[in-house]
This record gives structure tokens, C-alpha cells and sequence, in this order.
């Protein structure tokens, strides 16, 4: 028995009494009648916050603990914790030994081992203690469980997930002083950086600041030699041709005139990265980016849908990228401009959750707009999608792919079938 199923039986009052079954009763024999559970706490301190129950004739308010044993009562030192002054009840699988509070007065303690229902105890016992399982807990139920659930569950969890990014958002808007350019930059040098460089790639944004940028911006190349030079490449290269001299002497001057830092903390990482991922050819791919389009936030907020996003993106590295990857070796002259897929990670990770921040904080949250968007997105590829594909057809949009990353990292991972909609109806299945 783990704790996790008695706060799930609590909270959602599946304890196996109704006008046809036996009543509630403390283990003193007072009848219980729950008028309300309280508010499930998640933080230290009782599990379930302002209770309301009336244990025999008297009507109490107060906070609920629940426990496996009783003992753990003990185990945990709650008899001298003042947090656990007000407890009303004490509820537990089972009793082995009497209870008393700071105030030396006893406890009333409910015992639920003999009131779950069956069906209920097998149906988490298979759920939770599965050994045979090769991606998450249900796969063999999971075709069983009706789609509606499932969509709606979808639905609601990718807002958990795009709740949990525009945080971020907020926090780096207070960082950066309410600018949101520069949460823009900084966001977009993250990904950028993909996820070998992104620390690296936060750093430079944090070197450049988005007001140098824009004078840089005034001039083109000015931006890209920068970025090089503050990423130590330009100290590298062992013979310099004309472009590269160029970058050297534009970054030498900037670098006296807005004291830049000598080079970044994090080693800037070409390894297990593939050519078009190369930081070189991100670096100048984002420079170009900013050259292009002058107040780039502005134009990101006015965008509604996802042609018009790859419009705005359809960026290009400069001409010295079109024969190199890195500063060594010359290939055959070809194009490099940011891809479709790309582009919708960009959209996923940092479009998306910048917009509803900017939205929300200006009082104009449009759902249904934002739904519509990433649902125009094609799913991302990885094996969290594969996997939840092979259980069941989804539709092949973002709002799934990012739901499912959701689902298996911080449900399905985590054992949380009890929080889960999906494991509810496998639970209460009959």
C-alpha cells in the first residue's frame, strides 16, 4: 500500500460508503460524515488543508493526515510539530497504535483496508505494480480508455506544459527589466544554441544586451563578426581569408567600443551536432535574423498564423556560409536557411509561450487562437510520440506531441497514475 492511492481514495471520497453501505466510523465507533475534504496539499504540512467533518455530534474544521500506518504518525514526528496542531482526523490503512496531538488528546482515526472497493485495490495493483510494461504503466488498458478522455486530458496537460514555459517567460521578463526584445533574444539564442548550446548561447545574448544589438543591427555583418568574436572563433582560426580578417578587425573595434567580455564561460560545442545544427551556422543564421527584421517582437505578437511565422523566418546564413560549415573547410556552394522544422520548434519553444505571456499580461489571453495555432503545427518526431502512437492513432499536430512529452516525463515516469485522467478510468474501470 502506498500513501498516494489513501490521499486519491480521500480526495475524491472513494471510501466504500453510501446510503447502502456501512457509515464512516472512527475507530472509537464515532460515525463521520465528510461534508467537505479539504484542499489536497502538496507542500510540507497536513495532507489536506480545511476540512469540514462531523465525527459523532460535533461539527470540526480543520486539517486532515493521512498515513499508511498509524505509527507513522510517530515515524515523522508530528506529535511535536505545531503544523500538526489543528488535524482533525487522522486516516490510515491501517491501526497500530493510538495517536495523540501536542495537546496530549487523542486523535480520531479512520481506517480504510477494509472499505476499498475490489475491483478498485486490482485495478491499481495491475496499474501500479506492472513488470511487464516496455513504455508506460497502461500500455495494455490504454486502447481500452474512451478517446474524449484522452483528448481532453491531451488538451489540458499541454496547457500544464505552456503554463510551465510562460513562467519562465515572466521570470526572464522580470530579469530583463519588462524589455521584451530582450526576453525575445534571449529565448531565441537558447534554441538556437539547440540543446548542446544553449547555455552557451544564453550567455552570449547575456554579453551582447539587446540595446547593443540593436546599434549593431545598423550595419550589416556587424552582429555576426561580434557573435564570433565573443565566442573565441576568431582567436582560432589559423589563416585568416578576406571575410574572416574582415569579421576579426569589425569585432576588435566593437569589442574596445562596448567592452565585451574576452569570451564566453561555456565551450561553444560542434560534437554529435550535425552541419546545419553547427553554431556557426546558427550564430550567423540568427545574426541575419535580427538584421532583416527591426523591432522583431512587435512583428512576432502581430503573426497569427504559422505561414505567415515561416515568412518572417525564412532566414539565411551570409554568403561566407554557403561553401563553409566551420571556419576550415570549403564544400560545395549550397543554401542554408532555417528549415521548416525548425522554424516550428522555434514556434513550439519560444513563439508560442512568448505570445500568451505578452498576451496575458496585457489582459487579452485568446485560447481558442493559440489552439488553433498549434494545432496548424506538424508533431514533433522522437520516441515519447512514436511510443504513444503505437497504443493509439492521434492526430498529427504540436498540441499532441507536446502533451505526450508532458505525459510520459511527469505523470507516466513519476508513477502519478493516480493524478492522471487516464489512470482514473483505468482505476475505476469495472
Amino acid at each position: 500500500m502506498k500513501e498516494s492511492l489513501l490521499h486519491y481514495l480521500w480526495k475524491f471520497r472513494k471510501l466504500g460508503a453510501s446510503p447502502l453501505s456501512s457509515p464512516l466510523v472512527t475507530t472509537s465507533g464515532e460515525i463521520i460524515t465528510v461534508i467537505n475534504t479539504g484542499i489536497h496539499n502538496h507542500q510540507s504540512g497536513p495532507d489536506f488543508f480545511s476540512a469540514q467533518l462531523r465525527i459523532g455530534e460535533q461539527l470540526w474544521a480543520g486539517n486532515v493526515e493521512i498515513h499508511v500506518k498509524s505509527s507513522d504518525w510517530y515515524l515523522h514526528n508530528h506529535e511535536n510539530d505545531v503544523a500538526y496542531s489543528n488535524v482533525i482526523l487522522h486516516v490510515v490503512w491501517e491501526e497500530d497504535c493510538e495517536v495523540f496531538n501536542r495537546s496530549n488528546q487523542a486523535i480520531p482515526t479512520l481506517t480504510l483496508k477494509d472499505r476499498i472497493d475490489p475491483p478498485l485495490l486490482i485495478n491499481y495493483q495491475k496499474l501500479l505494480e506492472a513488470k511487464s510494461y516496455n513504455f508506460i504503466n497502461c500500455e495494455k488498458q490504454f486502447a481500452e480508455v474512451d478517446t474524449i478522455i484522452i483528448n481532453n486530458w491531451l488538451e489540458r496537460i499541454y496547457f500544464e506544459r505552456l503554463e510551465r514555459k510562460v513562467i519562465g517567460v515572466d521570470h526572464l521578463l522580470e530579469v530583463k527589466k519588462g524589455d521584451w526584445e530582450a526576453v525575445l533574444f534571449t529565448m531565441l539564442a537558447r534554441n538556437f544554441g539547440t540543446v548542446i548550446n544553449a547555455d552557451a548561447f544564453e550567455e552570449l545574448a547575456e554579453a551582447l544586451n539587446i540595446k547593443t544589438i540593436r546599434k549593431l543591427t545598423q550595419s550589416s555583418g556587424e552582429l555576426e563578426a561580434v557573435s564570433f568574436g565573443i565566442c573565441g572563433f576568431l582567436n582560432e582560426i589559423e589563416h585568416l581569408d578576406s571575410q574572416t580578417q574582415s569579421w576579426k578587425e569589425t569585432y576588435t573595434y566593437a569589442k574596445a567600443k562596448y567592452n565585451f567580455k574576452p569570451t564566453l564561460q561555456h565551450r561553444i560545442e560542434f560534437f554529435k551536432l550535425r552541419p546545419p545544427n553547427f553554431p556557426t551556422i546558427r550564430l550567423s543564421q540568427l545574426a541575419r535574423l535580427y538584421e532583416k527584421n527591426e523591432s522583431l517582437f512587435s512583428k512576432i505578437i502581430t503573426v497569427s498564423n504559422r505561414k505567415e511565422f515561416h515568412k518572417l523566418f525564412n532566414i539565411t546564413t551570409s554568403e561566407y556560409w554557403s561553401t563553409h560549415y566551420n571556419f576550415k573547410k570549403l564544400h560545395k556552394k549550397r543554401v542554408k536557411k532555417l528549415t521548416t522544422s525548425f522554424i516550428d520548434l522555434l514556434l513550439i519553444n519560444t513563439l508560442l509561450p512568448l505570445k500568451f505571456a505578452y498576451a496575458r499580461a496585457k489582459g487579452v489571453t485568446k485560447e481558442d487562437d493559440l489552439l488553433k495555432l498549434v494545432r496548424s503545427i506538424p508533431s514533433e518526431k522522437n520516441t515519447i510520440v512514436t511510443g504513444f502512437q503505437e497504443l493509439q492513432n492521434f492526430k498529427n499536430d504540436a498540441l499532441h506531441s507536446q502533451a505526450f512529452i508532458e505525459l510520459k516525463k511527469n505523470y507516466c515516469n513519476k508513477n502519478r497514475c493516480l493524478s492522471c485522467q487516464i489512470g482514473n478510468f483505468i482505476l475505476n474501470k469495472t
